[in-house]
């Protein structure tokens, strides 16, 4: 594909959403599926069928354009879902394999807002104002969806934090106590 116009650009940056869109569509459950954490699951599943939605607007968005809504590989969301996977093959705890999860889905979140900020942005320079509202709709979801894993993975972090600071506790009692055995064994 050419790209010699502003509106052969948001084309092909509208393949490249749809593409990454249908990806997700087939990752997430993958990522609930690894999730211990009951509210990080059920945010992934909420927003699995979010994307179902993401997928339809874009649609929607070609059909106004009066194109056909073609995928193009999309390389990035391609990494990053690979990115996600490899980190759920670790071996590591349960709260720590949330945070990972977490970690993995925000990257894809981010993502997801440059690519769907630039698209809009196109549409509105473009005076494409119908496309435009329906890209926003979804950089808006995209946005709620990262602020929820955000306060998810905070919650997480602070009963984490009371974990290993009772460990940490722990650790320097016994040390305390080593030392205040070796003294004694000394006198």
């Amino acid at each position: 594909m050419k790209i010699d116009t502003l509106n052969a650009l948001l084309e092909a940056e509208l393949k490249d959403l749809y593409d990454a869109e249908k990806r997700l569509v087939k990752a997430i459950p993958k990522m609930a599926k690894g999730a211990t954490s009951e509210e990080l699951r059920d945010a992934l599943q909420e927003h699995l069928e979010v994307t179902k939605g993401h997928v339809q607007r874009l649609e929607q968005a070609f059909e106004l354009l009066q194109r056909p809504a073609k995928a193009k590989p999309c390389a990035g969301m391609k990494g990053l879902i690979e990115e996600g996977e490899e980190v759920m093959s670790e071996d590591a705890s349960d709260e720590l394999m949330d945070a990972a999860i977490i970690g993995a889905a925000q990257r894809v979140e981010h993502y997801q807002m440059a690519a769907y900020g630039t698209a809009r942005t196109f549409a509105e320079r473009l005076g494409n104002q119908k496309v435009a509202s329906l890209l926003q709709e979804t950089l808006d979801e995209e946005k709620e969806a990262d602020e929820k894993l955000t306060e998810i993975s905070e919650q997480l972090l602070a009963s984490m934090d009371m974990g290993s600071e009772m460990e940490s506790d722990g650790a320097s009692a016994r040390k305390s106590s080593q030392r205040g055995s070796a003294r004694t064994s000394r006198a």
